[in-house]
């Protein structure tokens, strides 16, 4: 990063940016229509941008170069069919637009809230990027781009957490993709992404926000975008999540990421009764799978008092005497021991029903968008995991599944062997590291953090108040 922040030293060095990937759990796609949703950050993969500064030069320069990918961005190829098969897996866009429209996005903030740039304001930079989030997999690999170029100027223009908080981030990038570049897109990728971790999302709308964005913004997008800025976030610990019986799936040949809403999107935003009903039907997936993952800490402090007594008054001395402890008698060890086996046979059906969600959130996304939409590839890596009875659902738009495997190694290894079978890759689920704090849904009482993160969020808007119904 840059070796002095006071904007008169020459000697700066490149600043890089990392950000990871995104696999959606519970709720998803719901955060475009006011639902809730749990989603996680998947360390396998992130993208990374980096900002070089100009040479030292008197005057300096104050030129901006964007740096096509040799790969992503290429305009020459080596043959008409190396064309066609690298469009096809890696799409027609590269990066290049995506750090142009952020550069683009971030001056326009700037100047609308006041916000100067003026550290290293009269030197230029060259932005480049590498990524190896699998390419149209649904796995957020464009916001990514987009937060790592964002962290990279925020901090050549020495822009504080003050000026421009985090709070701020998911819906500054969200704009890249929405208003600067006509993605389809909510803001739940950009959310896990800012925050890191695994985060639950609630996106019921301000409905005067609502309101007032139809009334001030000419495309759909635009308006849904400014209409569901309103988010409640919380952290969800990792002890909650069973990381290691989940596994990410992706295909080698997918399909273009993004454009599978603008249909559902259409239909919901002119009040469609069916669809309205299915995508709450969806954010309730979120709901529920919150409730089954919270139930493991009630359930923890409900068998902690027989699983760890307290030594009785005496024993602590006999102890540190090197006297050996007292056995339990017979009838308490035959109570531990029942209780343990209850305890293991409620945590099997609950990680049953985990994955029995995980599969009903995708057949109603199934129901919303239909199969020709959702794709063949993307279809056989779910009828694949069915097929070994792991639970299974979209991690996004299509490219790419989260799998639950309750049934643990065994299960895991048969869905593998068919996956390569099949050309699919399967990996295990890395959670990616915690980067903003968040109040956290594991610890906190009933109310408690409300009034801070009311106070985070409201630096760009009210919290929504207006409910989903369906669930």
């Amino acid at each position: 990063m840059a070796a002095s922040m006071d904007g008169n030293s020459t000697d700066v060095f490149p600043i890089t940016a990392r950000t990871y990937a995104r696999a959606g759990l519970f709720g998803n796609p719901s955060d475009q229509y006011g639902g809730r949703t749990i989603a996680l950050s998947l360390a396998n993969f992130f993208a990374e941008v980096t900002l070089t500064p100009n040479p030292a030069s008197d005057p300096p320069s104050p030129a901006v170069r964007i740096a096509p990918h040799p790969v992503y961005d290429s305009s020459e190829y080596g043959s008409m069919e190396d064309l066609e098969r690298r469009t096809s897996t890696q799409g027609l866009y590269g990066g290049v637009r995506l750090l142009t429209a952020t550069c683009n996005r971030f001056v326009k903030y700037c100047r609308q809230h006041n916000i100067p740039l003026q550290q290293h304001a009269d030197r230029g930079f060259t932005l480049s990027y590498d990524t190896n989030i699998p390419r149209q997999t649904g796995l957020a690999g464009s916001s990514a781009i987009i937060y790592s170029a964002l962290q990279c100027l925020l901090r050549w223009y020495g822009i504080s957490a003050v000026q421009l908080p985090p709070a701020v981030h998911p819906s500054l990038v969200l704009a890249v993709e929405a208003e600067e570049l006509g993605v389809a897109a909510g803001l739940q990728d950009r959310v896990v992404q800012v925050y890191g971790g695994a985060v639950h999302m609630d996106f019921r709308p301000n409905e005067e926000a609502a309101a007032g964005a139809a009334a001030t913004h000419g495309s759909p997008a635009a308006a849904s975008a400014v209409a569901f800025a309103n988010g409640r976030y919380r952290r969800l610990p990792a002890s909650l999540l069973p990381l290691h019986l989940m596994w990410v799936m992706y295909s080698d040949n997918p399909s273009e990421s993004g454009k599978v809403h603008s249909g559902v999107k259409a239909r919901w935003l002119a009040g469609n009764p069916q669809v309205r009903s299915l995508m709450s039907q969806v954010a309730c997936c979120a709901d529920e799978g919150l409730r089954l993952l919270l139930a493991y800490n009630e359930k923890k402090a409900q068998t902690t008092p027989h699983q760890q007594q307290q030594p009785q008054e005496g024993q602590q001395e006999q102890e540190e005497e090197g006297q050996p402890r007292p056995q339990s008698p017979p009838g308490e060890q035959q109570q531990k021991h029942a209780v343990d086996d209850q305890t293991d046979e409620w945590h099997q059906q609950r990680l049953r029903r985990l994955a029995d969600l995980m599969t009903a959130n995708f057949e109603l996304r199934r129901a919303l968008f239909g199969d020709e939409v959702l794709g063949a590839r993307n279809l056989r890596m779910v009828e694949l995991a069915r097929s070994v009875g792991a639970g299974v659902n979209f991690s996004g738009s299509g490219g790419a599944v989260v799998v639950l495997c309750p049934g643990g190694r065994q299960q895991a290894a048969a869905l593998a062997q068919a996956a390569e079978g099949e050309g699919f890759v399967l990996e295990p689920v890395r959670l990616g590291p915690e980067r903003e704090w968040l109040p956290d849904l594991g610890e906190k009482k009933e109310g408690e953090g409300e009034e801070e993160v009311e106070q985070q969020q409201g630096e760009e808007k009210a919290f929504g108040q207006a409910e989903v119904t369906g669930c």
